[in-house]
């Protein structure tokens, strides 16, 4: 089995839900030794983030075997001081702690920087929050759906236009985004770390991972730039930058950001040569102009055949076109398999999604299924350094399940 990269990289992922333990995950892909440490009874409240109201109906826990794939579980109760005492011994051991516990509660728990630290000077202690280490909102509670992406404007901003109400976002789709900063936070510290022998402390957050998503507006905001009102579909101020219903239902969406080069070849494509002389499309002025008219036209043409035939025809000109996809093209997407966006578990034919860093001559592990709450307790326990008496103290206490 490929090792990978960061074969003997001990790893403690001390998180829940989604961004702070996904950064582990990718660790893990490039052959961490991940151990996720859960409380005992439901574990990580993540594993029924499924059974929840709106979420897809499946026999898998798709969204547990996701984001915690290829860890080990060790279910201990970190309110008890007997399972703070077997979680600085791991510590002591470790060359990454996650954890996304508010500021206050890492206090209650004795997971600190401050503690954690002296047990290890090597350690990379890594904190993810919604709203960052400091101020009054540290130890506010946040999930991507109100830090990330209602908090940076995102959600405001990508509604069809201001008279329709805010976009709801999707299961992780901040979160993540934020953990691949979150990761890059991590390596930058290990690569400090070789430099200088020294480990650190690294943080990131969703609300600063949002506002960087939308950086080019808000930036804008903060040179006092002057908006525009947004403006429905239909009435767009570049009808070529601008997204069309095909005769299947399916969606397509333009991005000729080249005008004057591309106009012609699109204009050919399309079965309207005469466009390329036409006064009121000639020039890339004309065509903004004209936007809603030419959105008019287009939106005839495009209902005029089915997305893949629009594929054939537009592929190969040098037109910058996007399919606007839907979650059954997935699984069926060869473009996804054939570049490993798409792989599978080991042992199994089901694919899952890979984490998106690819690194020539160094291949990750083939994804290992999710473990059970507690599965790799008295591994764990064993191997750092715990005999079967001591395991089972721990266990009749409470402490480890």
């Amino acid at each position: 089995m490929e090792k990978g990269i960061f074969d003997g990289l001990k790893v403690l992922d001390c998180a829940s839900f989604i961004a702070a333990p996904a950064a582990a995950t990718v660790l893990s892909d490039f052959g961490a030794d991940v151990i996720k440490i859960e409380p005992p009874g439901s574990g990580d409240p993540y594993r029924n983030l499924p059974h929840l109201p709106g979420y897809p109906h499946s026999e898998h826990n798709f969204a547990w075997m996701l984001e915690s794939r290829n860890k080990k579980s060790l279910a201990l109760d970190l309110a008890k001081p007997e399972a703070q005492a077997v979680l600085h011994r791991l510590v002591a051991e470790a060359d990454v702690f996650i954890t996304n516990f508010p500021p206050a509660v890492r206090g209650r728990l004795g997971l600190t920087y401050e503690t954690l630290a002296p047990l290890n000077e090597r350690l990379i202690y890594a904190s993810f929050t919604g709203y960052g280490e400091k101020g009054e909102e540290a130890n506010k509670p946040g999930f991507d759906s109100n830090a990330y992406w209602a908090r940076s404007g995102l959600m405001d901003l990508v509604r069809a236009d201001e008279n329709t109400t805010p976009a709801r976002s999707v299961a992780g789709m901040g979160d993540h985004p934020c953990a691949m900063a979150f990761y890059g936070a991590i390596v930058t510290a290990l690569f400090r770390r070789e430099r200088t022998g020294k480990g650190s402390h690294v943080s990131t957050n969703l609300m600063a991972n949002g506002i960087w998503a939308n950086g080019v507006l808000a930036q804008a905001t903060l040179c006092g730039a002057k908006f525009q009102p947004r403006r429905p579909r239909e009435a767009a101020l570049n009808a070529v930058t601008n997204h069309y219903k095909c005769r299947d239902g399916r969606w397509i969406i333009l991005s000729l950001l080249n005008e004057e080069r591309q106009w012609p070849a699109f204009a050919r494509c399309i079965g309207r040569e005469d466009f390329i002389a036409d006064e009121r499309f000639a020039s890339k002025a004309g065509r903004h102009a004209r936007s809603i008219e030419l959105i008019r036209i287009l939106d005839d043409i495009f209902a005029t055949k089915d997305l893949a035939e629009w594929r054939k025809i537009l592929d190969g000109n040098g037109l910058v076109f996007g399919v606007i996809g839907i979650l059954d093209d997935i699984p069926h997407d060869r473009q996804m398999i054939e570049n490993e966006v798409l792989v599978r578990f080991e042992n199994d034919t089901m694919l899952t999604v890979n984490s998106p860093i690819f690194i020539d001559g160094a291949r990750k592990v083939q994804p290992r299924k999710p473990p059970e709450l507690g599965e790799h307790s008295d591994e764990v326990l064993r191997q750092a350094g715990y005999d079967e008496a001591a395991i089972g103290k721990l266990r009749a206490s409470g402490a480890v399940a």
